[in-house]
């Protein structure tokens, strides 16, 4: 901690009077002040040391570029709650090396919230929507969930009713937890119907906690049903994207190719299991994209990187994976030299083929390559006249190596 120049300050919504004698002695040292949008109306209260003063407002970057200019000198950063929780404390940490930065943080909003409501933190989502798409709710609206999410402002509740009313949780209970720590603290509690109907404006410093109840299930376990996913026909199909991506074996902070992604259902179930995996699908037709997109938005993974354009080519220049999945197009020129070639050693690559052509090549390279092959059919039950019988699925063959 010796080589800290950068200090964060997490403060509570008192402002400079919920300081802790550690956190008003580290600012009381700064000479540069950087604020954020809520925080500029600090800015102007007696703080004499202070010699030069930033704010975000002006731009992310070049304040960034600003800050970290000052190297050596002692420099302050405002925040609010935990700076390291979805806070300016994980964002500054991809400029700078940990040991350049002290972090004093306060209570987050999460536990201020959990300590309100007495939910046990662990057991509880916790996101932000604050800055990003509404759409990352979707995915945690589960029966009997707890949801503790960040909001962009008061209207941001009601558009979170909405989504919750449009996935059949209008029942769900809804807690808006204003000013918490402050003399202006206020706690709404309404369900999200009443929520979408009420004329009541809520304060744009909040935070949303959510008690889902009873609704319908879209676990985030692979395998969601086909019909979920907007598609021309080509999609992985349930039984065997669950295997696909069992064999694809995710973990934490792991990014997949998913090459010749269709309607993105392989990427997006790979985003949804959480663990702060990542995704980039590669796909070159234009109405394929679209319908990605469309899925992505629905089922909460807006976050899915797409890439249009013809593998091989469209892999350039991008992170190398963890893991790779070849949906389509094992037999074209080259598609998987590249990707075994960008793959990281230990990272593992599963295709999928349904055409004879297709199965030989993958055999061919798991004849190079070793790896595990398998060939799974699925038979669905489907009404014939009167009765039932079995209608069987097009066999895929899987092959699954790791590098």
């Amino acid at each position: 901690m010796t080589e800290a120049w950068l200090t964060i300050i997490g403060m509570g919504d008192s402002g400079l009077d919920s300081l802790s004698p550690q956190q008003r002695r580290a600012l009381d040292q700064t000479e540069v002040l950087v604020v954020g949008e809520r925080l500029e109306a600090l800015a102007g209260q007696s703080l004499p040391q202070v010699k030069r003063i930033l704010t975000w407002g002006a731009g992310f970057r070049p304040t960034l570029e600003a800050v970290l200019s000052l190297k050596g000198k002692p420099v302050t950063v405002l925040a609010t709650g935990d700076p390291m929780h979805y806070g300016i404390g994980a964002t500054l940490l991809r400029s700078m090396k940990p040991e350049e930065m002290r972090v004093l943080p306060s209570p987050s909003a999460f536990s201020l919230a959990a300590a309100r409501l007495h939910w046990p933190l662990q057991a509880v989502a916790q996101i932000s929507l604050h800055g990003r798409p509404l759409s990352h709710l979707n995915r945690h609206i589960l029966p009997q969930a707890r949801i503790l999410a960040l909001t962009s402002n008061g209207d941001s509740v009601k558009q979170a009713a909405k989504r919750l009313v449009e996935r059949g949780f209008g029942a769900a209970l809804c807690h808006v937890l204003e000013h918490m720590g402050g003399v202006v603290e206020r706690h709404i509690v309404m369900t999200a119907v009443e929520l979408c109907a009420t004329n009541d404006v809520f304060a744009d410093f909040n935070t949303l906690a959510i008690d889902c109840g009873q609704g319908p299930n879209l676990p985030p376990l692979p395998g969601l049903p086909d019909e979920v996913f907007r598609h021309d026909g080509q999609l992985t199909k349930s039984e065997v994207r669950a295997v696909t991506l069992a064999k694809l074996s995710p973990f934490p902070n792991a990014l997949l190719y998913d090459v010749g992604a269709g309607c993105g259902s392989v990427a997006i179930e790979w985003l949804r299991l959480g663990m702060g995996t990542r995704a980039i699908a590669f796909e070159q037709k234009t109405e394929r994209i679209a319908m990605m997109r469309d899925n992505a938005e629905t089922l909460g993974t807006p976050d899915l990187d797409i890439v249009e354009g013809q593998a091989p080519a469209c892999l350039s220049g991008q992170e190398p994976p963890d893991a790779i999945f070849i949906g389509g197009g094992i037999t074209g020129l080259g598609v998987f030299e590249t990707c075994w070639q960008v793959l990281k050693p230990g990272g593992r690559l599963v295709a999928n083929a349904v055409t004879l052509e297709g199965e030989a090549r993958l055999t061919e390279l798991r004849g190079l390559h070793g790896g595990e092959m398998i060939r799974l059919s699925v038979a669905r039950a489907a009404p014939v006249g009167r009765y039932c019988g079995w209608k069987s699925l097009m066999p895929v063959t899987i092959w699954s190596v790791v590098k």
